[in-house]
């Protein structure tokens, strides 16, 4: 192998083959789109590498299951029940806690806040 033949490789082939791989990857783990549209896809980046994946990425939405941080949610969840009893409070604290918004550190001291303040 030559010394350009191992540029090439290392500068254009190996990134194009990272780029396939984390788009089929992507497409496997989205749940928003049916069995048939994730094998469309597939074909369309299997078949045509550059433009598929080009043309998947361009017209792919914004993670809808993304979280927001954390803190936001606790201040969010704790306005929103601003009215509400400690009782309630906790409650929500604990959702959140269980659907992994908050982390354990983050529920205790939330906690210890509601239940200092009342």
């Amino acid at each position: 192998m030559t010394f350009w033949q191992f540029f090439f490789l290392l500068l254009i082939y190996i990134p194009l083959l990272m780029l396939w791989i984390f788009a089929l990857s992507d497409l496997a783990r989205r749940a928003d789109l049916s069995g048939v549209a994730k094998g469309l896809w597939a074909v369309a980046v299997v078949l045509l590498p550059l433009l598929g994946m080009l043309i998947y990425f361009i017209t792919r939405p914004d993670d809808p299951d993304m979280q927001p941080d954390a803190a936001t949610a606790m201040r969010a969840a704790v306005d929103k029940q601003a009215e509400a009893s400690t009782v309630d409070q906790l409650e929500t604290l604990a959702n959140l806690r269980e659907a992994g918004t908050l982390s354990e550190e983050e529920f205790t001291k939330a906690k210890a806040k509601l239940l200092d303040a009342g």
